[in-house]
C-alpha cells in the first residue's frame, strides 16, 4: 500500500523568512555599493529622464538615498532572523508592523505601472512577431534597468509578504500551512461568507478593466469620449491609438478571467476548452495568477494615486486611470474569496473543509 506522509509543520514558512533576509541583505549590500559611487543606480537621477515625474522615488539621488537602502536591508536582514521564532505580547507587534511595511513599500510603493505596461504589451508583441510588428525591441523597450530592477523589489516584497504572513500565524499558534486554529470563531472566512463577499469583488475586477476597455476603443475609433480631438490626433500621429486599444482588449479580458473566480468555470475547465474541458482546474492557478497580477496592479495604482489631481472631481470621476487602485483590490479580494471558498481540510491540521 502506497501511503504519502504529510509533515506536520509546513516547510514554507522558514523557507521564505530566511529568504527575505537573504533578499535584503543582498540588496542592502547593492546599496552600499551605489553609496559608493558604484554603477547602475536605478532611481531618480539614474532612471529614465520621463518616467521620474511619476516614480515614488523620482527624486532620489545615489549619495542620499544608497546609504538608505544599505540600513534598511541590515536591518530587514536582522528583522527576519527573528521572526522565525514565536513570538507573543508588544514584541510581535514590534516586529509585524516593519515586516508588513516593508512588503507594502517594495511591492505598492517602489514599483510603477511600467510593470502593468510590460505585462499588458507582452501578448501584442506576441501575436505580431510572425508579422514583424510593432517594429522595436520589446525587451530593451519594455525591460531597461530600472524595471528590472522594480521586478526585484517587486520579488524582494512578495517574499516579505510570506514571512509577515508566516510570522502571524507562528505567533498566533495557527496551522503555519492554512492559518487556522482551534476554537477560531471567525465566520467571515468560511466558504458560504467567501462567496458572497467574492463574488462583489469579482464583478467589480470584471467592471473596472471593462470601462478601461471601452474608452481606449473609442479613442482607437478616433471617438473623443472622456478626451479632447486635439488629444485623439497626437494619439493616432504617434501610433499609441492602436497600442493602448490593444492593452485595453487585454485588460478586459482580463476581466472576464476574473469572474471565474465566482464562477463554475473556475473549477472545472469549460466545454470549449481544448484538451482540459471538463477536468478540474487547478487551485494554486487562479489563486497564483489572482495574487500576482494584484500585485502588478497595486503598484500601478499606487502611481496612479500620486499623478492624480483629486481636487478636481470632474477630472478624476471619469479618469479610467483613477479606478486602478479599487480594481486592484477589489481582484484581491475576489482571489482571496476563491482561495477561501474552495479550500478542503488541511491535510496538516485537519481543520476546516467545503
Amino acid at each position: 500500500m502506497n501511503t504519502t506522509t504529510v509533515p506536520e509543520t509546513a516547510r514554507w514558512p522558514l523557507r521564505v523568512t530566511w529568504g527575505a533576509a537573504a533578499w535584503s541583505l543582498a540588496y542592502g549590500a547593492l546599496g552600499l555599493f551605489w553609496a559608493y559611487g558604484g554603477a547602475g543606480f536605478p532611481f531618480g537621477e539614474g532612471d529614465i529622464p520621463d518616467a521620474r515625474a511619476e516614480s515614488f522615488l523620482g527624486t532620489a539621488t545615489a549619495a542620499a538615498t544608497a546609504p538608505v537602502i544599505a540600513a534598511l536591508g541590515l536591518a530587514g536582514a536582522l528583522l527576519a532572523a527573528a521572526m522565525t521564532r514565536r513570538v507573543r505580547g508588544p514584541a510581535k507587534i514590534a516586529l509585524l508592523a516593519p515586516a508588513w511595511a516593508m512588503a507594502f513599500l517594495l511591492v505598492v510603493l517602489v514599483p510603477d505601472a511600467r510593470i502593468m505596461t510590460a505585462v499588458g504589451y507582452a501578448p501584442i508583441f506576441l501575436v505580431g512577431l510572425p508579422f514583424g510588428w510593432p517594429d522595436a525591441n520589446y525587451f530593451e523597450l519594455a525591460f531597461p534597468w530600472p524595471v528590472v530592477n522594480m521586478l526585484i523589489c517587486l520579488a524582494g516584497g512578495l517574499l516579505w509578504t510570506g514571512a509577515a504572513l508566516a510570522f502571524a500565524r507562528r505567533s498566533a499558534g495557527a496551522c503555519q500551512s492554512c492559518g487556522r486554529a482551534e476554537g477560531d470563531g471567525r465566520r467571515w472566512n468560511t466558504p458560504a461568507a467567501a462567496a458572497r463577499w467574492g463574488r462583489w469583488a469579482a464583478y467589480t475586477a470584471f467592471a473596472v478593466p471593462l470601462f478601461y476597455a471601452v474608452v481606449r476603443w473609442a479613442w482607437a475609433l478616433k471617438i473623443p469620449l472622456l478626451f479632447s480631438q486635439e488629444g485623439i490626433r497626437w494619439l493616432h500621429e504617434t501610433g499609441m491609438a492602436w497600442a493602448g486599444a490593444g492593452l485595453a482588449t487585454f485588460a478586459a479580458v482580463g476581466g472576464v478571467l476574473t469572474l471565474g473566480l465566482v464562477r463554475p468555470w473556475g473549477e472545472v475547465w469549460p466545454r470549449w476548452v481544448p484538451v482540459l474541458a471538463g477536468r478540474p482546474v487547478p487551485r494554486r492557478l487562479p489563486v497564483v495568477a489572482g495574487a500576482a497580477v494584484t500585485a502588478v496592479l497595486a503598484s500601478a495604482g499606487a502611481m496612479a494615486v500620486r499623478v492624480t489631481d483629486w481636487t478636481d472631481p470632474s477630472a478624476w470621476l471619469v479618469s479610467p486611470m483613477a479606478y486602478w487602485p479599487v480594481w486592484a483590490a477589489a481582484l484581491g479580494v475576489a482571489t482571496l474569496g476563491y482561495h477561501y471558498r474552495t479550500r478542503g481540510a488541511c491535510l496538516r491540521c485537519g481543520l476546516g473543509g467545503r
